[in-house]
């Protein structure tokens, strides 16, 4: 992407700004190459943890004055936690920039983590998981990774356990913290109306003065995926299925046809295979759908969907048959001009949203040490044949590399 501006700073911080003249709103954040994957046993749940903390106090800052910065002139503050990333970002008029770009800056360098903001946002994630919980159709997506990953810390539920929420102390905040954070692997990224100058003098205002945090922190690769087929018995009224395993990496050349295949299966146009299949048929689901998400050293491919108990088997049937599909069948001409026109397009309506704008610049930074532009994407799009697509699917969509979740009720 030639129309966006990359500042190195000396302490390794990268700052990148896509300026967009007609809008009034701007979107920044910080985006840090760390998450659950980089957690110890005895951290699990210590990074989406540390999330929520950034808000309860800084040096300088309570938690309501955190809080109420940004909201008192219409802004948005948020977070989030990934296998490999956490964010911190927030959307507000570009009049007030400064001010988010200042609060951002304190909470993700200067929380405190008070004591007694620990044991009231203990109970808020007990909470979160109570919550997940008693929603089978997110449950299971967390069961699921630990059904392919097993032991390793991709499989570790974001969360955490009961047992471990409930056990931090503000020493181990301060250590994972200084354990992980590096400030070459983390980036600020912002988009708005501002000319890039004037995110350059913020960056040096509050960016510069923070002090490296440079060196190695590897990740351990997953390796020794067993193939897995289990089914739970739950108190629920609908029953609930994952079906996948591991795929492609983030650098792996096979990545981007890989989304094709994966768009084509189950992604979220209405006209998917698997929606035609077994929505559109036969009326046996509500949702069903496909996944792909590439991590550092390896990925996960899944189908969800929900059924009720007795159409169980005929649903895997039929998914099974159009994976079988894919395996035996190359795409035509015609065909495959259609699939690549669709992922372009939906990748082009994304790409107008600002706010997925500035995580994509930042990501993609982070991911690739570069942005990849859509027109770089799109020509290794249409570069793609049937008999690429057919390789990959019988390398990933075969019965030994797929693992079943059921959920099914009592």
């Amino acid at each position: 992407m030639s129309d966006y501006d990359l500042y190195e700073l000396p302490n390794g911080i990268r700052v990148l700004h896509k300026q967009v003249v007609h809008t009034k709103i701007a979107h920044l954040g910080f985006l840090l190459d760390i998450g659950s994957r980089d957690e110890k046993p005895a951290q699990q749940g210590l990074a989406h943890f540390w999330e929520h903390m950034a808000f309860k106090g800084t040096e300088k800052r309570k938690s309501f004055h955190i809080l109420n910065r940004l909201e008192t002139v219409g802004g948005e503050l948020n977070a989030y936690t990934t296998k490999e990333k956490i964010c911190f970002y927030a959307s507000l008029l570009s009049t007030h920039f400064e001010r988010a770009f200042e609060l951002l800056t304190d909470l993700t360098f200067n929380s405190v983590f008070p004591e007694k903001e620990i044991e009231k946002e203990r109970g808020v994630i007990l909470e979160e998981m109570s919550m997940y919980q008693d929603a089978p159709e997110d449950a299971i997506i967390d069961d699921f990774d630990d059904v392919v990953f097993a032991k390793h810390a991709l499989g570790h539920n974001i969360l955490g356990t009961r047992e471990s929420v409930s056990s931090f102390q503000q020493a181990d905040f301060q250590q994972f913290l200084k354990e992980n954070v590096r400030t070459d692997r983390l980036v600020f990224s912002t988009v708005s109306n501002l000319p890039f100058s004037e995110v350059k003098r913020l960056a040096d205002k509050y960016l510069a003065p923070l002090p490296a945090q440079l060196g190695a922190r590897p990740r351990t690769p997953f390796s020794g995926y067993q193939r897995v087929n289990q089914l739970e018995r739950k108190p629920i009224t609908q029953a609930h299925c994952l079906i996948g395993g591991p795929a492609y990496a983030i650098e792996d050349p096979r990545r981007i046809p890989f989304f094709l295949l994966n768009n084509l299966l189950g992604g979220p146009g209405m006209n998917s295979r698997l929606n035609l299949a077994v929505r559109e048929k036969y009326g046996l689901v509500y949702t069903i759908d496909s996944t792909y998400s590439p991590y550092t050293d390896t990925g996960l491919f899944g189908i969800y969907f929900g059924t009720e108990k007795k159409q169980v088997n005929r649903t895997v049937s039929l998914v099974q048959k159009e994976l079988k599909r894919l395996r035996e069948q190359a795409l035509g001409t015609a065909q495959l001009h259609t699939t690549k026109e669709q992922l372009m397009g939906q990748m082009a309506m994304a790409e107008e949203s600002n706010g997925g704008m500035m995580q994509l610049l930042a990501k993609s930074t982070l991911d690739l040490g570069r942005v990849e532009s859509i027109n770089e994407i799109f020509d290794r799009i249409r570069a793609i044949t049937s008999s690429e697509l057919l390789e990959m699917a019988n390398e990933v969509l075969t019965d030994d590399n797929l693992s079943v979740l059921q959920y099914v009720p009592e």
